[in-house]
């Protein structure tokens, strides 16, 4: 396992875990390595200082002092993105890939109006929106797509 340093296009600078430097490469190629910030996907490696092992007063050698751990916001924006994540998915309903077809369907009153999330192609979103149907972007990756 390798710890990492990250820092998205939007500047925010998080750490996480992976298998190892090639499962990091692969899965950032193919864009499934998001910011745990704003959930961007243009994510790199960040500059960061090698962790260095140093003898304690009792002569046992100890990792040096780490941030905390990483099952922890490092960014106070970080839980605010929890407590909104975990409010849109308790009274919405996830309609996946759906969610064009589905916000139509409802503008239209070709269904019932309800509260839904879902992801929608940069395209689908923008022809909902010239249509006047009320989306609204969440500043949150779909849950399978969090690190």
């Amino acid at each position: 396992m390798i710890r990492y340093s990250l820092k998205c296009a939007q500047g925010h600078r998080f750490e996480s875990w992976f298998q190892s430097a090639q499962a990091f490469d692969g899965l950032a190629e193919r864009g499934l390595v998001t910011c745990a910030i704003c959930g961007g996907a243009d994510v790199r490696k960040a500059m960061m200082a090698p962790q260095v092992s140093a003898p304690d007063d009792t002569g046992v050698t100890t990792m040096a002092e780490t941030p905390g751990p990483l099952s922890q916001p490092t960014h106070p924006a970080e839980e605010l993105l929890r407590a909104m994540r975990a409010h849109v998915e308790k009274h919405s309903t996830d309609v996946g890939a759906n969610f064009a077809r589905e916000a139509r369907a409802m503008h239209l009153g070709d269904v019932p109006e309800k509260a839904i999330h879902g992801t929608a192609g940069p395209e689908e979103a923008k022809a909902l929106v010239e249509d006047g149907v009320p989306i609204l972007p969440l500043p949150m990756p779909p849950g399978g797509k969090a690190n």
